[in-house]
């Protein structure tokens, strides 16, 4: 890992781009996918997280197609195929058959197809403030994916995000506005989800049909006051996944790994730690 940049870690070639990941630990194996805010990685996401389950397990967390400091190839789209294939084609080079998966937001829809499509490659499922199903664009999703870069923008976005306003302080914004604006950061994030936005939504949506089928244990995690994603969703997963169990936080906005980190780590190890 750069010591100068934490964000930079391993580097693997998947399909025709090579994907930087991290990869840490040891034992059974856990897939984070991070969410869809601009500037994003894996790190920025995960950071918390990341070393609270290597105690424990391998952990391996992505810098997803378009996003971080994964390559970006010319001409190439994003939507949920690409970003399926993306995770397998990652999971193949690292020669892992069977994984468990959190998702966190778009990477829980992304978490959701993956299991619905290779329901072989995945042990357990956590969704944590997920997409997945159908909802109403929010005001903060839609501010999430309509984001112009500036400090100011950056500052909003993080007040959206957070429950606990004490997290979010000016040295923040600036790290992550600055994050942002990485060459080629918001080219690739500006065509994903460009108005009208709900289209979206939709894109990301998993048929209701193929969620009630899922047979893995499954926790759902989402933050009662989450001004992003909707609590009704998780409420949702819920009711179709048979095998699950749904937890939610009390002055908890999107960001329940920052927010209860302690909290968040040790529900999704036991949980991982459980039997089957």
């Amino acid at each position: 890992m750069s010591s100068e940049n934490p964000e930079l870690a391993r580097s693997v070639q998947t399909g025709n781009f090579k994907t930087n990941y991290h990869d840490v630990g040891a034992g059974e194996n856990v897939f984070l996918i991070h969410g869809s805010g601009p500037g994003v990685t894996a790190w920025a996401n995960w950071r918390l997280t990341i070393p609270a389950l290597s105690d424990r397990f391998r952990v391996i967390a992505p810098d997803m197609s378009g996003f971080g400091y994964t390559e970006r190839p010319d001409g190439i789209e994003y939507n949920m195929d690409r970003w399926v294939q993306h995770a397998i084609d990652l999971l193949d080079a690292l020669d892992i058959q069977k994984t468990h998966l959190v998702g966190n937001s778009f990477g829980g829809a992304l978490a959701l197809a993956l299991t619905i499509r290779y329901p072989e490659r995945v042990e357990k499922l956590v969704l944590m403030g997920s997409v997945g199903v159908h909802f109403e664009l929010t005001p903060g999703l839609d501010k999430v994916w309509g984001y112009e870069p500036s400090i100011e923008n950056m500052r909003g976005l993080l007040d959206t995000f957070a429950f606990n306003r004490e997290l979010v302080s000016d040295e923040l914004a600036e790290l992550r506005y600055k994050a942002s604006v990485q060459p080629g950061f918001q080219e690739a994030f500006s065509r994903m989800f460009p108005a009208p936005r709900q289209r979206w939504i939709k894109s990301m949506q998993s048929a209701e049909e193929d969620i009630q089928n899922i047979k893995q244990k499954t926790l759902i995690i989402h933050g009662a006051e989450d001004q992003v994603i909707p609590v009704s969703t998780s409420e949702q997963f819920f009711r179709l996944i048979e095998n699950s169990e749904l937890h939610l936080f009390r002055n908890c906005g999107h960001w329940t790994q920052i927010e209860h980190k302690e909290r968040f780590n040790t529900l999704i190890s036991s949980f991982f730690s459980s039997g089957p």
